[in-house]
């Protein structure tokens, strides 16, 4: 079964490098940020199978914190998208 996961773990690992080629090479800047929502997705999963294979449980902490950075990373970009709200545009003049 550890021979499984770290198969796995080896071909998800191959998908986000590629990924990395469309972080470097997106032609529009959402494209850019899913392939980054990508590799946050892929380096949680690589860490977990990895974990599980080798029998190691202080990797769910690593988890958790690229989970939190892609979160972040994701709010930082549609947050830097969104036009800005004026202090005046409710007042209907």
């Amino acid at each position: 079964m550890a021979d499984f996961l770290l198969i796995a773990a080896c071909t998800i690992l191959a998908m986000v490098a590629l990924a990395m080629f469309l972080v470097m090479r997106g032609p529009v800047d959402a494209d850019r940020m899913m392939a980054v929502q990508l590799l946050g997705t892929g380096g949680i999963a690589v860490v977990l199978l990895a974990g599980s294979a080798t029998g190691q449980s202080a990797v769910i902490d690593v988890a958790l914190v690229l989970a939190l950075l892609a979160a972040f990373a994701g709010l930082a970009f549609v947050k830097a998208g969104s036009p800005a709200q004026s202090s005046d545009a409710g007042d209907g003049q």
